[in-house]
C-alpha cells in the first residue's frame, strides 16, 4: 500500500490541491452570499433563495471538498513521513504554520455552518458589514500557507 501511495503522490498532491480549491472557494463566497442575505427582508422569497444556496453551498460542496482535503492531506502526510522524508518535517514551522491555518480553517468551516443556522433561524447576531470583512479571513490564513509550504519557511 505505501509503495502505491508513493507512486502516485503526485496524483494525491493534484487531487489535494484540487480539494483545497473547492473547500477555499466556499470559504470565500459563503460570507458573500451571508452579506447579501442580510439585505433581504425575513420570510421573503430572497431569503428562502439565499438559505437554499447557503445549504447546497455547505453541503454539496464545501463539507465534502473539505472532507477530501483532510484525507488527501492526511495522505500526503503519511506517504511523506512514512515512505519519502521521515517524519521530522512535521516539526518543521512551515509545516506547523500549513497545521494551524489547517485548523483556524476548520473551525471557520464550523463557525459559517453554525451561522448558518442561525441566519435561517433568524437569529443571526452579524450584519452585512461583518460578512464583508470576515469574507477575507479564509484567503490571508491561504497566503500564510502557501507562502510557508512553497518556501518550507524556517526549514533546517
Amino acid at each position: 500500500m505505501n509503495a502505491w501511495l508513493a507512486e502516485h503522490y503526485d496524483l494525491l498532491r493534484g487531487l489535494h490541491i484540487l480539494a483545497v480549491i473547492a473547500w477555499m472557494a466556499g470559504l470565500l463566497y459563503l460570507p458573500r452570499l451571508f452579506a447579501y442575505h442580510a439585505r433581504a427582508g425575513r420570510g421573503s422569497d430572497l431569503d428562502v433563495t439565499f438559505q437554499t444556496m447557503e445549504f447546497k453551498l455547505l453541503k454539496i460542496i464545501m463539507n465534502p471538498a473539505m472532507i477530501a482535503a483532510w484525507l488527501f492531506g492526511g495522505l500526503l502526510i503519511w506517504v511523506d513521513g512514512a515512505v519519502l522524508r521521515g517524519w521530522d518535517f512535521l516539526a518543521q514551522p512551515w509545516m506547523i504554520a500549513k497545521l494551524l491555518g489547517v485548523v483556524v480553517l476548520t473551525g471557520w468551516h464550523h463557525y459559517l455552518m453554525v451561522e448558518r443556522k442561525r441566519i435561517a433561524a433568524g437569529a443571526s447576531r452579524r450584519g452585512e458589514k461583518f460578512w464583508r470583512m470576515a469574507n477575507e479571513l479564509p484567503f490571508l490564513a491561504a497566503i500564510i500557507m502557501v507562502i510557508a509550504v512553497t518556501t518550507e519557511f524556517g526549514q533546517s
